[in-house]
């Protein structure tokens, strides 16, 4: 057995859903990384680099390349992240950025990109069925994973807002894929993802008259 097949191999059985190491663990450093996010400090994104690479693991040897699309996303956009908040004025000296809401122009570019992408990788995965087992899901997670993370990365605090629509579908289809871990734990993000959004939310307000990356409009 190689190191691939250790990662991916049944940790324990779980309410009768049976729980891989690669999945446990990528999603616990998952939940760190969200945790360091509410908190605006900038370790989130080298734990969401680290859980990546072990959920990359865990659903290419599941063959849903949607999701393991979106991990590849995850790991390129933790270093864009990683490398905007270090280079963000608005930081404080315990580490965290300012946050903003996006604007209105930003949100229709935002959400046209997510539609615009969900279509194109949809339509990929349909007529590239050995890329994906559920296409149109799968997109949907890969495609909103990017912008939500794009969001992040530029501190608008409607990021959150994005999660929750890729935990919507991401639940589900972990469940059906064998992946019960990542359904229980995405339970957890979504109570996380409501706290971030109100510790954001207030705290954009203290910061509307900061400015809040290098780069981007105050």
């Amino acid at each position: 057995m190689n190191w691939l097949d250790s990662l991916n191999s049944e940790a324990f059985a779980l309410f009768g859903q049976h729980i891989k190491w690669s999945d446990m663990t990528g999603n616990v450093i998952g939940l760190i990384a969200l945790a360091l996010g509410w908190r605006r400090s900038i370790w989130t994104w080298p734990a969401q680099l680290f859980s990546g690479v072990i959920l990359l693991a865990a659903f290419a040897g599941a063959h849903l390349s949607g999701s393991a699309g979106k991990q590849l996303v995850v790991i390129t956009v933790a270093v864009f992240g990683w490398i905007q908040w270090n280079r963000g004025r608005g930081q404080a000296q315990d580490g965290s950025i300012a946050v903003r809401f996006a604007t209105w122009r930003e949100r229709a570019a935002l959400l046209g990109a997510a539609a615009a992408g969900t279509l194109a990788v949809g339509a990929l995965f349909t007529a590239v069925p050995t890329l994906s087992w559920d296409p149109w899901p799968d997109a949907y997670i890969f495609v909103g994973t990017v912008v939500a993370m794009y969001a992040q990365a530029r501190g608008m605090v409607d990021f959150w807002f994005a999660w929750l629509l890729v935990d919507a579908v991401g639940v589900p289809l972990n469940f059906a894929n064998g992946f019960a871990f990542s359904g229980f734990v995405y339970v957890i993000y979504g109570a996380l993802v409501l706290w971030g959004l109100r510790d954001w939310w207030l705290r954009s307000r203290e910061d509307t008259r900061r400015p809040v990356l290098e780069g981007a409009p105050a």
